[in-house]
């Protein structure tokens, strides 16, 4: 069964949640139109959002946190920018009941597919940077990421397990971690890979599986760090 909609009318909802009032509501449709209902869909308007949405978080963040080094601020910005966050944000805000979908996508519950979601909240802001420039943008941005820009993690709590693993022996003199390939099966985009990471003055070994061979070295370092001594098992 294909799922009631909203009226085609998404400029209220819009004012609403992020504070800025379309003079055209026909970019505001485009900016919520899914490529699968027609022509004048969102793409290139998430191209552009999506790059409004970094300057504007970095900003954001730079002002927030001012002893907060490159790398630090580096990895918040990935934290707050990546898909599953935006996904979730376009979630919470009632984002999926304003898409434009086309039947297919309609049927397939395309308005809680967490890239569709995602790509829709960049497109709204593309769209209100090219109708009234980067601050009203921005402005939307900080209006959407409030809580979150309250409640931000430690910067280093979102570092990779490669790299965390990587400072935490350094970090004690030890050797870095070695990491072999030991299998790789099935062809794009069922492809498999396990790969072992090693701590040979330690004893240490981890398999890790994934569908690339970066994630299953980044499964098989979380499972070394879960094996470290607790002494040297520290944050960095």
């Amino acid at each position: 069964m294909i799922p009631l909609r909203k009226p085609d009318d998404p400029t209220g909802w819009v004012e609403r949640t992020f504070g800025y009032v379309f003079a055209s509501p026909a970019m505001c449709r485009s900016a919520l139109t899914h490529s699968s209902a027609g022509a004048d869909h969102n793409e290139r308007l998430e191209f552009l959002g999506d790059s409004i949405l970094n300057c504007a978080v970095a900003r954001l963040l730079y002002d927030a946190l001012p002893l907060a080094d490159e790398g630090a601020l580096t990895r918040l910005r990935a934290s707050l920018v990546r898909e599953e966050t935006l996904a979730q944000i376009a979630g919470d805000l009632g984002l999926g009941e304003h898409l434009r979908l086309g039947p297919s996508e309609l049927k397939s519950g395309g308005f809680r597919r967490a890239s569709i979601l995602a790509d829709a909240l960049e497109a709204l802001l593309g769209a209100i940077f090219l109708e009234s420039g980067f601050d009203a943008a921005a402005a939307a941005v900080a209006r959407i990421l409030g809580s979150r820009m309250s409640d931000l993690p430690a910067a280093d709590s979102l570092k990779d397990p490669k790299t965390r693993l990587q400072e935490m022996l350094q970090a004690r003199g030890l050797a870095l971690p070695t990491y072999t390939l030991t299998a790789a099966a099935g062809d794009p985009p069922a492809q498999s890979f396990s790969v072992t990471c090693e701590v040979p003055v330690l004893g240490i070994v981890a398999v890790g599986e994934g569908a690339s061979r970066r994630r299953a070295e980044q499964l098989a370092a979380a499972k070394v760090i879960d094996l470290l001594p607790d002494e040297i098992r520290v944050h960095v």
